[in-house]
C-alpha cells in the first residue's frame, strides 16, 4: 500500500519535517528535483506559476533545466512571493532565465512542455480569473503538461473542481493526496506518480489499496479442504419489476469466480423459473412472493441465517414494506457478515439507527452518492466535497464498514481508510454494482477481516471492469462483461511475484 495524505496531514508533516530534519529551502529543493528527474524534457519548456510554494518548486525546476542547457522559460501570474520561493526566484534572475508576466492573451503554443506550478494541494474555492486564463490556455495547447504535487483548480481532499489543468503527468510530491483519486481526478489526470522527499506524516495516512493486498485476500486452496471451507454465502434479491434473473445470475457468477464454496440466490419463487437458466453451480432459494415482489417469511430467512455464512442483500430486491421487514429482522438476529446494497440500502435509510448499531451483523453498506446521501441526511453535494470525512463518520457512528462508491472507491471502517483506484467510466452501467456485491460476498465467505473483503472486492470489480473495457469499448460495456472478465484478473493476480 501506497500512503495518502489529506491535505491537512501533508502540511502538518510538511511543518513538522522542516521542523526537525529538513530546512524549508532544501525541501523545496527536493521537490524541484523530484520533478527533474522523472519528466523526459522536450524543450522549450514554459514553467507558469503562481505566487506560492508550489511557484517555488517551479524556480528550482527552471534552475535545473537552465544547468542542464534546456531552454526554458517562466510565465508570473503574481508578483507575491513565499519566502522560500523569493529565494530561488532571485536565482533565476541572476542566472538570466527568461521571466516573463503571464498576459491575458498569453498562448502556449510554441511550447512542447508545460509546466503547472500555480496552485498546490491547498487550493479550494474557483480559480481566479486570470489564473482560469492561464489554465485554459494550458488546456488549449498542445503541449505535454506536467501538473507540480496536484493540478491547479483540483481540491486536494475531494478531487473536484470548477476548472482545473488537464496533466499528462501529475507529480505529487511527498505523498498522494485524496485528490489524485477522488471524483472528478480520474477526468483530469492522464498518468500521475509520486516522490517521496523525505516527509513522514505525523498522523495516519489513508492507503492505497493495490494488487499486492488484494492477492492477500483470495486464499489459496488447499487439497485437504472442502466447499464449506471457502464459505457457504446467500444473495437476497430479484423482483420481477426490476429485471431480477440476470442481475442476480451476474451476482452469483462472480461469487462463484471469486472463490465462494457454495452460492445460494434467495429470490421470489415466481421468478425463479427465469432465473434457473442463468445460474449452473449456484443454488436456488424460492422465497415466498406477491406478484414478483418478496414477501417476509421468518423460517424462509431463519433458514438462510441458520446456514449462510455471509449474506448479501438488495440487489433489483425492490423497495417495500416486507423488503425492510426482510432487512430489519436480519439486522436484529443474524450473526455472520452482511452486505446492503442497492434497494436494502434505501430501506436501511428507514431502519432506526439504533438497531443498526446493536446489530450482531458484521456489516458492509455499499451506497453510491445518492444512496449514501439517503443514509446520512447530507446533501450529495456535501459528500462530494469531503468524500473521505463523510465515510469515516458513518462507518464510525454505525460500528459498519462503509464502501463509498465512485470514480475511485473509499473503503472505511471508521478508523482505516483504503482508496481503490481500479475502475473505468464503462462501469457506469446498469448491473455493476450487484457485481460488486457477489465479489465481496465470496471474499467474505473465507476473509475474517470485511474491510480487506471489501476493498478487494472493489479492487477485483475495478479490474476486471477495466479489463472488459478494453477488450469491448467503453460505451458498449456491460457489467456481464465486466463479470467474465474477473477470472482473467484473478489468474494475473494469483501468478504474481
Amino acid at each position: 500500500m501506497q500512503n495518502i495524505l489529506s491535505v491537512d496531514n501533508m502540511r502538518k508533516s510538511d511543518a513538522s519535517t522542516i521542523k526537525h530534519s529538513v530546512s524549508s529551502k532544501d525541501l523545496m529543493l527536493r521537490a524541484g528535483r523530484a520533478v527533474f528527474e522523472n519528466v523526459l524534457w522536450k524543450e522549450p519548456v514554459a514553467i507558469v506559476c503562481g505566487s506560492g510554494n508550489n511557484a517555488g518548486d517551479g524556480y528550482v525546476l527552471a534552475l535545473l533545466l537552465n544547468k542542464e542547457g534546456c531552454n526554458c522559460e517562466i510565465f508570473l501570474l503574481s508578483d507575491k512571493f513565499s519566502e522560500d520561493g523569493r529565494y530561488y526566484y532571485d536565482i533565476c534572475v541572476q542566472t538570466g532565465i527568461s521571466v516573463k508576466n503571464y498576459e491575458y492573451n498569453t498562448s502556449f503554443e510554441e511550447y512542447n512542455t508545460i509546466v503547472d506550478c500555480i496552485f498546490g494541494t491547498g487550493f479550494h474555492g474557483e480559480l481566479p480569473p486570470l489564473q482560469k486564463a492561464a489554465v485554459n490556455a494550458i488546456n488549449n495547447s498542445n503541449a505535454y503538461v506536467v501538473s507540480v504535487d496536484i493540478n491547479s483548480g483540483l481540491n486536494g481532499d475531494s478531487g473536484m473542481c470548477e476548472m482545473c489543468v488537464k496533466s499528462d503527468l501529475t507529480v505529487s510530491i511527498g505523498g498522494y493526496k485524496p485528490g489524485h483519486f477522488l471524483n472528478m481526478a480520474k477526468d483530469n489526470i492522464k498518468h500521475k506518480m509520486n516522490c517521496d522527499i523525505g516527509i513522514s506524516p505525523v498522523e495516519p495516512p489513508y492507503q492505497l489499496f493495490e494488487a499486492s493486498d488484494c492477492k492477500n485476500a483470495l486464499r489459496k486452496r488447499k487439497n485437504f479442504s472442502n466447499k464449506s471451507t471457502y464459505g457457504y454465502i446467500a444473495l437476497i434479491g430479484g423482483s420481477k419489476k426490476y429485471s431480477g434473473a440476470i442481475r442476480l445470475a451476474n451476482t452469483a457468477a462472480c461469487a462463484v469466480r471469486c472463490g465462494a464454496g457454495v452460492v445460494t440466490v434467495a429470490a421470489p419463487e415466481s421468478i425463479c423459473n427465469l432465473i434457473i437458466p442463468q445460474i449452473l453451480e449456484s443454488t436456488l432459494y424460492p422465497m415466498p412472493d406477491n406478484k414478483g415482489d418478496m414477501l417476509f417469511d421468518k423460517d424462509g430467512i431463519d433458514g438462510l441465517m441458520e446456514k449462510y455464512k455471509c449474506i448479501a442483500m438488495g440487489m433489483g430486491i425492490g423497495v417495500s414494506d416486507d423488503t425492510k421487514k426482510i432487512l430489519e429482522y436480519i439486522l436484529k438476529n443474524y450473526k455472520g457478515r452482511l452486505i446492503i446494497d442497492a434497494d436494502a440500502l434505501t430501506c436501511l435509510a428507514q431502519i432506526n439507527g439504533e438497531t443498526i448499531k446493536n446489530s450482531n451483523c458484521r456489516i458492509i453498506v455499499t451506497p453510491h452518492n445518492k444512496e449514501f446521501s439517503r443514509l446520512t441526511g447530507l446533501s450529495v453535494e456535501e459528500i462530494l466535497n469531503d468524500p473521505v470525512k463523510a465515510a469515516k463518520e458513518y462507518a464510525e457512528k454505525y460500528g459498519v464498514a462503509v464502501l463509498l462508491k465512485g470514480p475511485s472507491t473509499i473503503i472505511t471502517d471508521g478508523k482505516t481508510v483504503n482508496i481503490v483506484e481500479k475502475g473505468c467510466a464503462a462501469m457506469a452501467t446498469a448491473g455493476s454494482g450487484d457485481v460488486l456485491s457477489g465479489v465481496i460476498a465470496a471474499l467474505c465467505g473465507y476473509n475474517d477481516d470485511i474491510l480487506l473483503a471489501a476493498s478487494a472486492g472493489a479492487y477485483l470489480s475495478g479490474c476486471a471492469g477495466e479489463t472488459a473495457s478494453d477488450e469491448t469499448n467503453e460505451i458498449s460495456m456491460s457489467a456481464g462483461d465486466t463479470a467474465r472478465a474477473i477470472t482473467n484478473v484473478i489468474s494475473d493476480l494469483m501468478n504474481m511475484g
